[in-house]
């Protein structure tokens, strides 16, 4: 499978971006699909994770009630819709294809190449 992100760019505070991930295939084996984020210096987190199974969702704190995940899989796309953006927000944010691990862990293990997202006050 391969992902390919867009979307991301530059905006202020308080601004809007929609990011978009295509994938080649529905993933039959999965147990999601996901956002995370990587800024300078810190590691790799996940920001929002949507499952394959029931279409669950789950977001990390810091973007609650500010950012949704959405899929379309007829159109295989995973969206990401981000309001009220923070200085904070800024990083490379990636698309994931999300498997358990061998802990039955859903985590990312197929990742695109990032797209990066700028936010300034």
């Amino acid at each position: 499978v391969q992902l390919m992100e867009s979307g991301g760019g530059s905006v202020q505070t308080g601004g809007s971006l929609k990011l978009s991930c295509s994938f080649s295939q529905y993933i039959f084996s999965g147990c999601g699909m996901g956002w995370y984020r990587q800024a300078p210096g810190k590691e790799r987190e996940l920001v929002s994770s949507i499952s394959s199974r029931d279409g669950s969702t789950v977001y990390a704190d810091s973007v609650k009630g500010r950012f949704t995940i959405s899929q379309d899989n007829a159109e295989k796309v995973l969206y990401l819709e981000m309001n009220n953006l923070k200085t904070e927000d800024t990083a490379v944010y990636y698309c994931a294809a999300m498997f358990e691990n061998s802990a039955l862990i859903c985590e990312g293990q197929v990742w695109g190449q990032g797209t990066q997202v700028t936010v300034s006050s």
